[in-house]
């Protein structure tokens, strides 16, 4: 059984999730319905994962009545938040958010994977800071980013900013 300040936080959690789920229905109901591929819209996926959200806030509030998370492990440390960890994710989402249209998705995603992978590693106990970590991130990058690029294009015909006019850039 939690405490009651962790329940509080808890609570607050759940909260968030669900006006999180409530932020992406009003994202959703922007979008056009207008079927595409086997009749499936653009605003398919947004509703998807809104719905997602609302069940899991809903369990999660449900969770906290009951007793607060159950199974939940305490904290390992006291340690603060590594903050050039977060910074550099940020710095890739942002990028990426920033130059998807000027650039690409092929590299404005792999530009965002090189980011969160320097910033998750920089994390541990000794950072590898070569320049051919750099290569092989921005590949492993590019090798996720350009299938999906090219799934979405050529398979679901979904329009994607690209950087040539050809589709498969």
């Amino acid at each position: 059984m939690a405490t009651g300040e962790a329940r509080l936080r808890q609570a607050w959690m759940a909260v968030g999730v669900l006006v999180l789920a409530l932020v992406m229905a009003v994202g959703a109901y922007d979008i056009s319905s207008e079927a595409g591929y086997a009749g499936i819209g653009p605003n398919f996926l947004p509703w998807l994962v809104s719905a997602v959200l609302a069940c899991c806030g809903i369990s999660m509030l449900w969770e906290v009545r009951q007793g607060g998370f159950r199974g939940m492990l305490p904290p390992s440390s006291d340690a603060p938040m590594y903050l050039p960890g977060f910074a550099w994710v940020s710095a890739g989402m942002l990028l990426n958010a920033t130059l998807l249209t000027s650039i690409g998705f092929i590299l404005s995603c792999t530009l965002c994977y090189v980011f969160a992978v320097r910033g998750l590693r920089n994390a541990g106990a000794a950072p590898e800071r070569s320049l051919r970590r750099w290569l092989v991130d921005a590949l492993t990058g590019a090798a996720i980013a350009a299938p999906v690029y090219w799934m979405f294009t050529k398979l679901l015909a979904i329009n994607l900013p690209g950087l040539t006019t050809t589709g498969w850039l």
